[in-house]
């Protein structure tokens, strides 16, 4: 540890802190490399919030309590004052980092990147610290010294390790030192991909499995307000398996709130608040990318983005996305609130309001067929609330917003350049349908054979499409594609429109209004 110190001090006399980064992120990882299969289990208390260089003291910093979980620093290398801080847990526990800030500082300012947390089943605990109320604010946050370039603020490389409890803000730099290290409060992925140099070939590349991050505010400040300095991401799911992300507010980055690159296989996103990111770069509030195999995103607010809600760019796998609130998104730019590529995934009963945009834009390329947007509640948007596009459109607008109505499909060419399948849109048989005596109306119509059609209530119309403002009923098609249904719940003057749910296929763009009217 003492030659690592000098190393890092030679470093900063000869080329000062920017180049110190790269110098503390190389000497840091490989020190961890070595010390992986030593590190002993303990409970390590914070009490102070410096940073720095490690030495023997009065008080436990962050830098150090990560060290000594890592391995790279012994008990024995501390002061006696220093031991009284830490406690030897049995082989079975995993190490803990709990923290007990004096009362007027609890913000710990990060001089220069932090030490990976490379212990398995770590637990860093801000819910630990004095004054912690789970309904209020959390109480200890990390976030860069004054005018400090800190890229990251926790790296995890090891398997189940949980972040609790704690505001984490700041984390940016100038592009010309972050462009080979992606930027994060939070960044996730295996040892070798977060050592830049490719040469150690004996660093491990297994992505970390079940990461917890939970009930953390990334992006805030502990008071609510907006950081001078805006962290670049909020969590970059670089390469994981088994991430779990949820109770988390996540606000105010200038990219994406949360991220995934290489692969986020078996991603849980649940009941967080997602708001106000992407205003100063990557615009979408969670975008995902790579392989994301059984991804789900489910009761999230997403709201006041700068672009989508959702984005979802050439991904592997199926995604679930699932009874979220997804609200007054496109500040920015006039986006889908949720844009799908590949296959298989579901939209399934979530809340999608005013948005400059579509609903729910499913592209052609690359073969994106399959998905299923059902029982989905739409309303003011500025556009289809679900959009096919063609692959004959290919203009910026399309990859974000959508083309419009699609024609009727008349051959097996025209429906393989669309996505979905370019599933036609069901037709009611009549533009009109009478309320009988009994005070049912029965609606007529065709879709795509064996399919399910879902039949929505319309209060906002745009001439003969209108929003999917309420699901109300669902019907089978037969093998030749005809429906019937009887409904009881309908009113004179409303407007109806339906789509079309393929098991192959996916799900259709809106049909054309029909308008309920009364017998006279």
């Amino acid at each position: 540890m003492k030659v690592f110190l000098k190393v890092i001090n030679f470093y900063r006399s000869v080329f000062g802190n920017e180049i110190l980064i790269t110098a503390v992120l190389v000497l840091t990882l490989a020190e961890v490399a070595v010390s992986q299969s030593v590190s002993p289990s303990m409970r390590v208390v914070v009490n102070s919030n410096q940073d720095g260089a490690i030495q023997a003291d009065d008080v436990v910093t962050l830098r150090e309590a990560i060290a000594l979980v890592n391995g790279t620093l012994s008990i024995e290398q501390l002061s006696d004052r220093e031991k009284t801080q830490v406690q030897s847990l049995g082989n079975n526990l995993s190490s803990r980092i709990e923290f007990n800030l004096p009362p007027q500082e609890r913000a710990i300012a990060i001089q220069e990147l932090l030490p990976p947390l490379a212990s398995p089943g770590l637990l860093i605990d801000g819910t630990t610290q004095p004054g912690y109320d789970e309904a209020k604010s959390p109480v200890v946050a990390i976030t860069p010294i004054n005018n400090a370039d800190v890229i990251r603020g926790f790296t995890v490389v090891a398997d189940e390790v949980t972040i609790r409890g704690l505001s984490i803000y700041g984390f940016n730099a100038r592009h010309g030192a972050t462009a080979s290290l992606p930027p994060a409060d939070i960044f996730i992925a295996p040892l070798s991909e977060v050592f830049e140099n490719k040469k150690h070939q004996n660093l491990s590349s297994t992505p970390p499995k079940d990461v917890v991050i939970e009930n953390n505010w990334l992006g805030i400040a502990p008071d609510g307000s907006i950081p001078t300095k805006t962290s670049a991401f909020g969590i970059s799911v670089f390469n994981s398996v088994g991430t779990t992300i949820q109770n988390n507010r996540i606000a105010h980055h200038d990219g994406s709130g949360i991220i995934t690159s290489v692969r986020a296989e078996n991603l849980q996103v649940k009941n967080n608040i997602i708001t106000h990111n992407g205003l100063a770069g990557m615009p979408d509030a969670i975008r995902l990318e790579g392989i994301v195999n059984n991804t789900e995103i489910t009761a999230n607010s997403i709201q006041f983005n700068a672009g989508s809600g959702l984005y979802l760019f050439k991904p592997q796998g199926s995604v679930k996305i699932r009874d979220n609130t997804i609200t007054n998104n496109g500040q920015q730019l006039q986006r889908a609130a949720i844009y799908l590529m590949g296959k298989g995934h579901e939209v399934v009963n979530n809340k999608i309001t005013n948005q400059p945009g579509t609903g729910v834009t499913i592209a052609a390329y690359p073969q994106s067929q399959g998905n299923k947007i059902q029982n989905n509640q739409f309303a003011k948007l500025q556009g289809l609330s679900i959009d096919l596009v063609s692959q004959q459109n290919v203009g910026v607008i399309d990859y974000q917003q959508g083309d419009g109505v699609n024609p009727v499909h008349d051959s097996y060419q025209r429906h393989r350049q669309a996505g979905n399948f370019g599933i036609d849109a069901p037709s009611f048989l009549s533009r009109e349908f009478f309320i009988l005596q009994d005070e049912s109306v029965t609606l007529d119509g065709l879709a795509a054979p064996d399919s399910v059609v879902e039949i929505y209530k319309v209060s906002e119309t745009s001439g003969n499409i209108g929003t999917l403002n309420e699901a109300i009923a669902t019907v089978n098609t037969d093998s030749d594609g005809r429906f019937s249904v009887k409904l009881g719940n309908l009113k004179e003057g409303e407007r109806v429109s339906a789509i079309a749910i393929h098991s192959q296929y996916g799900t259709s763009e809106p049909a054309d209004l029909a308008l309920i009217r009364a017998l006279k």
